[in-house]
Formats: C-alpha cells, structure tokens, sequence
C-alpha cells in the first residue's frame, strides 16, 4: 500500500541537528512507551521518537521524511481509544509533549493561547482560576493533551450543554506535511473568508498537518452546580428518561447513563461505597445541571426529579456536599479503567439521536444474543453518545479477534447509521475502526476525503494508514 524507506543512522544524524541529541531517541527502552495507547492491546514499534520543541523544528523534521519518504506518527499523551497515533508502519515518533504552555489567557476578548501539549484539567483549572471556563471534559482530562483533544475533537460529559472541542477552537497554528507553517484562520468569533480549515483540521486524528497552537474560546465560569443519581429498574426507561428531559425543556450540563455493570464494577475498582445498588436496578442517569443562581438550579433540579419519577424509579441520590459530587463524578469518569482492568473487551464509540437510546441499546443487547457476548453500555447519554463495551469471557481467541466479532461490531454500526447515527462521537476512526467507514459514506464521500488527504499530504507520509481502509 504505501512504499516508505527504512530510517538509517545519516538520517538519525539529521533528526540530531535538527532537534539535539537530547531529544532524539532510538533505544527500545525509550521508544517502547511510544508503541501503544489505550487502545485494546496493540504494539506498533516507532524506529525512532523525536520530541521537536518549536514549530521550526516540526517543518524541518516533515520536510526530511517528505525528501527520504518516511513515515510520521504525530502522538500526544497516547490516552486514544482509536489507535490513532500507533505508528504502524515505523518510522518517526513525533511526540508534541515539550509543546507543553499556556502562552496566553486573554481576558477582555475570553480566549487564550495554547501549545497542544498542555494537559486539559490544567488548561480548565488554570482559566478558572480566573472566572473563565473551558468545558470540554473527556473522561482521560487529567492526563489527555489539548492537541489530541483537537485531532479527536474530543467531547466529555458537559459537551450535551456546551458543545464539543470543535465549537471552542477559533485558530490554529498548523505545520503541513511538506513543512509549511500556516494559520487555519482568524481569531474571531465570526469568520465568513474562505473554506473553514480551523474544522478541517478538528477531528482530522494528525493525518493532515501537525497543530502547534489552539487559539480557544472561553466562557464565563458556573458559579455553582447539582448534581444528582437516579436509579432505574429498567435499562429502556432510563434510556427513554433521557429524551423525556430535554422535551420538558430542561437542558442539564451532564446527563450520563451508566448500566448496572459499570456502576458496579467501577464501585469495585475505585474502592467506593456511595452508591448502594439495589438488586433490582439495571441503570443509572446522573444528571447535573450549573448556573449561577442557586434558587433556579434547585428548582430545576426538583423539576427533574419529578419527571424522572413516573418512570420505574428507586430512591433518587442528591448529592449534598462537593465530596460527593467528586466522587459520584469519580466513579463515571473511572468506568472505563475499571471495565478495562475487569475483562478484555471491545468499546465501540456510538452515537444517535438521544431519542433513538432505547432502540440502540435494545439492538445491542439483541445482537450480543445473536453472537453470544455480554455488553456494558455507559456514556454521555444526553447527546447521544454511547460507548458499548463488548466483553469477550469465555470466547474463544478465534472468534474473538477474527470475523465473528467484527460482524457483530459491523451489524452495530448498521443499526447506528439506520438510526440517523454514526459509528464515533468523540474517539474518531484510527486504526481499528476505518474498516466500518463503507458503512456511513457514501464512496463518493470518502474519494472526496482521500482527495483532501491527498492535497494537504502529497507523498501520503504524515499518520498513514488511519482513518480510510484500503486506498
């Protein structure tokens, strides 16, 4: 598929001048961490990782691989659960964490500048330290970078309010594949001049250039928050549950599902007793609603509460203090390490119209039937987005890693994109899931892709083989 060359010492040599001995690496010690992410349990040694420290360095390095045809693999903090920045096909590392500043918090025009390295919970912690708020939040923020966050353009929790990472990115600074340095656009709010190369860019997983600045837009912080627990006895009525709030026209800043299995294995992994599940409850929603008056969230949130109360309900949990809302927060946000740590599994990133949840996840369940696997369904509920944990037990390595699970995960898909959905809300294509593409474009559509691949990367070096199958 692609004809790339194999890195030699002169070449290493060059990387050397280029960026300092210091920060070049060839040993298998220094370059193991590279070969993974968290992405089931892949292995894809770099031959090298080079950790350039200016935008200068990255178009240097791009235009040695463009001349040589070696192959670049832009890496973050390596959280992707897409194998995105798995370097398949060897060649150089480019790990953008020395890009590691918050150059500038712009106050009067509520934006700041920042280098793709800088860890999401800083970047949120640091603005709001300054009345300013930056709400994508996904689950990995305390150790994601905001570069990768762009590639993925990555969502979270809050997103069903404030909307994901690509309604808050106004500009970027971007080196290409051929070592040009460009800016995507301008910083402002409106921008009507010319194709919009700042979105492009978002969601694009490093295959059309390398980002070196995030020019972001911030909002005035919450004052304060509510955050309650509500269990159901049934998985469909807190899957309806959820488009019934939103038709009563409340708009909450978090609604979460979390299944039985979640919830339960999470509490285990985390060593939490908060939560006392009944042995009736298949369910929980956890829902938040912020603002700055605390009258009108109270009353919202008993407004809520009563609504949720026809369905089959057990006794609703409202958290009374900060520390409970931490650690209810805790136990949604640590879910996936506990399912990881607990069984080999499969997560599948699905997204639908919210009102389409109760037919996604019955469609789940029945083909977790029809191929005999279990399933653990947790995610961002209010907007749709749901993450499918298929949980491997006792079959076989054969089926497990051969066609009778990819059809099941293909059959899944079907039934997303039959439901107005799509197969990523937020962990986007990669490696593991391009395959599926066929299923939700239209060739046409995807010539269309490779044909802007092609344009912004010529000789096809920079993140190769992700995203499309087989072209």
């Amino acid at each position: 598929m692609f004809n790339f060359n194999k890195i030699n010492q002169e070449f290493i040599h060059q990387l050397q001048t280029i960026c300092g001995n210091e920060n070049v690496f060839t040993d298998t010690e220094k370059t193991k961490p590279y070969a993974s992410d968290e992405t089931e349990r892949l292995v894809y040694m770099p031959e090298v990782v080079v950790k350039p420290g200016t935008p200068e360095e990255i178009a240097s390095i791009l235009k040695l691989c463009n001349t040589h045809l070696i192959p670049v693999t832009p890496r973050g903090a390596g959280t992707g659960l897409s194998g995105g920045a798995l370097p398949i096909y060897g060649g150089v590392l480019l790990s953008m964490e020395r890009f590691n500043k918050i150059l500038e918090i712009d106050e009067r025009n509520l934006q700041a500048t920042v280098e793709p390295g800088v860890i999401n919970q800083v970047f949120q912690e640091t603005v709001a330290k300054q009345g300013l708020f930056y709400p994508p939040d996904p689950a990995s923020k305390g150790s994601c970078m905001l570069g990768g966050n762009v590639a993925e353009s990555s969502g979270g929790p809050r997103c069903v309010k404030y909307g994901t990472t690509k309604d808050y990115i106004l500009n970027l600074e971007v080196v290409l594949p051929t070592g040009e340095i460009i800016k995507t656009g301008a910083n402002t709010l409106k921008n009507s001049t010319g194709y919009n190369l700042t979105q492009l860019m978002v969601g694009s997983e490093g295959t059309l250039g390398v980002v070196t600045k995030i020019i972001v837009k911030l909002i005035p912080l919450p004052k304060h928050d509510l955050l309650m627990l509500v269990p159901f006895r049934s998985l469909d009525e807190a899957c309806k549950a959820v488009s019934e709030v939103f038709r009563a026209g409340f708009i909450p800043s978090a609604l979460e599902l979390m299944e039985r299995d979640a919830l339960d294995w999470v509490s285990k992994y985390v060593e939490s007793t908060v939560v006392k599940i009944a042995d009736d409850i298949q369910a929980h929603l956890l829902i938040e609603v912020d603002g700055s008056d605390t009258d009108v969230l109270m009353k919202e949130m008993e407004q809520i509460a009563e609504l949720v109360s026809k369905f089959d309900i057990d006794e609703i949990l409202f958290a009374d203090s900060a520390a409970q809302k931490q650690e209810l927060w805790k136990l949604r946000r640590k879910i996936n390490e506990a399912v990881t740590s607990n069984a080999i599994s499969k997560e599948q990133d699905t997204v639908v119209p919210r009102a389409e949840l109760p037919q996604l996840v019955k469609g789940v369940k029945d083909i977790g039937k029809k191929y005999n696997f279990r399933s653990v369904c947790y995610g961002h509920a209010g907007d749709g987005n749901l993450h499918i944990r298929f949980i491997k037990d006792e079959m076989s390595d054969e089926l497990w890693h051969g066609d009778h699970i990819k059809k099941a995960i293909a059959e899944l898909f079907t039934l997303c994109h039959q439901l107005n959905g799509t197969i990523s809300g937020e962990h986007g294509i990669g490696l593991v899931q391009q395959s599926f593409m066929p299923i939700v474009f239209h060739e046409k559509a995807l010539e269309l892709q490779r044909q802007i691949k092609k344009t912004f990367d010529p000789n096809m070096i920079l993140n190769p083989g992700k995203m499309f199958y087989g072209k």
